[in-house]
């Protein structure tokens, strides 16, 4: 199903995990996909490549694809990423707020270094990329849509990743106030919001099993979830089969959102 074909998109952090498999599926279904990085310009090519192979493999053989560094805590080089993009394909028509980074500290050891960083790149990087998307599409009178990646953090507490709790948060309200601003400009944005994936920012329990049993036993789907079961929500939102869908974050979770420790009815006295 080529929902994408002809459209022009931009995928943040996508030279690994949730990114590079929502590049991929966005190039199958015929996107022509830029691929963002900060670093590890050899793994962002091997996206592109990889971009470039799914597009042929969905029969889109003239698909465009290539990579774009720019570190998203930084204004300048998000604005430089976005006339790189433009420069190359001449219209973008989807962006995907995927960049995003965490660090495990206790929150009274927590550094306001670290803390702007990561708010920096999470929030108001993700807004910045945002801002010019809609500039590009108002400028042009031109429908949009972006799709941002949040999490089940927008709504559970996560205690010892302060600013990667505040920063979903806040895309949430990001989420929903742009949306709310520029509905009636057919412009859309929505939220993806992934629980316990596999990938590369969750190695420290993936490769433990015991670490990894002990994640899933609060899953109550029993298990991690993988990226393609997540970029298939993003190709959803991003499409015309979500042409009504404006404001909202799609939980895929496995059922985390559920309140889990409730399958048994402890607080009913049962």
């Amino acid at each position: 199903m080529a929902r994408f074909s002809g459209k022009n998109i931009l995928v943040t952090g996508a030279s690994s995990g949730i990114g590079e498999a929502v590049a991929i599926r966005l190039a199958q279904e015929g996107g022509n996909v830029a691929i963002n990085y900060n670093s590890g310009a050899d793994r962002a090519e091997n996206v592109r490549k990889k971009a470039e192979e799914a597009g042929v493999s969905g029969g889109n053989k003239s698909g465009r694809h290539l990579t774009v560094k720019a570190n998203l805590a930084d204004e300048q080089q998000i604005t430089g990423m976005f006339q790189q993009v433009l420069k190359e394909f001449g219209t973008l028509d989807v962006l995907i707020n995927n960049s995003g980074i965490q660090k495990p500290v206790p929150s009274h050891e927590l550094t306001s270094a670290d803390f702007d960083q990561i708010l920096n790149v999470n929030l108001r990087g993700a807004f910045l990329c945002s801002r010019e998307a809609i500039k590009h599409w108002l400028s042009r009178s031109a429908k949009g849509v972006i799709v941002n990646n949040s999490s089940v953090h927008e709504i559970i507490p996560k205690p010892k990743y302060l600013p990667y709790s505040i920063s979903k948060g806040g895309m949430e309200n990001m989420t929903k106030s742009l949306a709310l601003e520029y509905a009636d400009r057919n412009i859309r944005i929505n939220a993806v919001g992934p629980g316990a994936i596999v990938t590369p920012i969750n190695n420290a329990w993936i490769n433990n099993p015991k670490a990894r049993a002990e994640v899933e036993s609060h899953i109550p789907m029993g298990r991690a979830g993988e990226v393609e079961e997540i970029s298939s929500v993003f190709a959803f939102l991003a499409s015309d089969e979500a042409s009504y869908v404006t404001g909202q974050t799609l939980f895929a979770c496995g059922g985390l959102t559920l309140y889990p420790e409730f399958r048994v009815a402890w607080s009913s006295g049962e």
